[in-house]
């Protein structure tokens, strides 16, 4: 069960999750607590369980009277809620239905009030297993004092079409090296203007350089008056939401990640996958995926010399970039497939499924 279906990545990674799972093996139903968002033509008319406004108020609970119902009615063996929203609703119902629930903790906790973590927290004494998809998020979990048996490391998984060639959604231009950043404008935490700011600098030194900004938001408009301000109007192109992100990553040379708080990143695995090198800052779950010096650059927070120094080095080594590229690609297949991430939630899966 997911929170919404919108275009983000723990969203991307639950539809490929449900996707994957061996339907020899295991009866999949997916829900989720709103079917609003771009995913909902792939996953079709999946069962929705809105809460309103308030998770202790009456509609949340007749919701998760609906899902005790629900899961008792299908048979369902194991629950697993995907997100913090579906921690909270899902848990106890199924607790209450006596069925083994699994929680998830996709982020590091420091976007989360201390209310909210608190809440996550006691709802995740209560589960069969809590899965992080890094060590870094699981180490939040184990300083708040979940025991280390609850916890499950599975990291996000990449698609085989993925790592497949692809025409470029923005036709390459010879000579030109185009700098991407891929993510939602609708939390400060990703720290576009950092990118901007990179960006003029390097738009000073290299004329041959374009940037590519992929997604939407409330915060879009900003950003577009930022462009204009630094004087990169024409040397910016805002893509707004995209559904091809394969065909985005195949216009790029190399993709920025500039984020304050990541546990682990759908867009670095997706630009390892697609052969495009990445430079990231060193938060959280980054240097489990990005080998500093091998398949990107690692770059602190707030760093503005060293980020717009490692992005100069692709630009001005396209020899180099080529071999980050082949060895991101690499360590993407071999560590990262869908197939042997789901294999591993299906091994889960199993275990807590099986009589105590």
């Amino acid at each position: 069960m997911t929170n919404t279906l919108e275009v983000g990545g723990s969203e991307r990674q639950f539809a490929t999750l449900v996707e994957s799972l061996n339907r020899d093996r295991f009866d999949v139903h997916p829900a989720c607590l709103r079917r609003i968002g771009g995913l909902s033509a792939r996953l079709g008319e999946i069962p929705e369980f809105p809460p309103g406004g308030r998770l202790l108020g009456w509609q949340a609970q007749r919701a998760q009277l609906a899902l005790v119902r629900r899961m008792r009615r299908d048979g369902i063996s194991v629950a697993h809620a995907f997100d913090f929203y579906t921690n909270l609703m899902l848990i106890p119902a199924a607790r209450v239905a006596g069925i083994p629930v699994i929680g998830s903790h996709r982020q590091l906790g420091d976007l989360l009030t201390s209310t909210q973590f608190k809440a996550q927290y006691w709802a995740f004494r209560f589960c069969s297993r809590v899965v992080c998809n890094s060590r870094a998020a699981a180490k939040t979990l184990l300083a708040a004092g979940l025991p280390e048996q609850k916890i499950e490391i599975i990291p996000n998984g990449l698609e085989e079409q993925s790592f497949a060639e692809c025409v470029p959604a923005i036709p390459r231009r010879p000579q030109v090296t185009r700098i991407g950043m891929i993510a939602r404008m609708n939390n400060v935490v990703k720290n576009h203007p950092a990118f901007l700011k990179a960006a003029a600098k390097l738009a000073g030194q290299y004329p041959n350089v374009e940037f590519v900004l992929v997604g939407d938001g409330p915060l879009r408009p900003g950003l577009e008056r930022m462009a204009s301000g630094l004087g990169i109007k024409e040397r910016v192109l805002f893509l707004g939401e995209r559904h091809d992100i394969p065909a985005v990553l195949a216009s790029l040379d190399v993709t920025v990640l500039v984020s304050s708080s990541e546990s682990l990143s759908n867009v670095i695995l997706e630009s390892m996958a697609a052969g495009v090198p990445v430079v990231a800052t060193d938060v959280g779950g980054n240097s489990e995926l990005v080998k500093d010096g091998e398949t990107g650059f690692l770059v602190p927070v707030g760093d503005e010399q060293k980020l717009v120094d490692a992005l100069a080095f692709f630009v001005r080594d396209q020899a180099s970039r080529a071999q980050y590229a082949e060895q991101s690609r690499k360590v993407a297949r071999s560590h990262f497939h869908i197939r042997e991430i789901s294999r591993r939630f299906e091994q889960l899966y199993l275990t807590l499924s099986e009589p105590a």
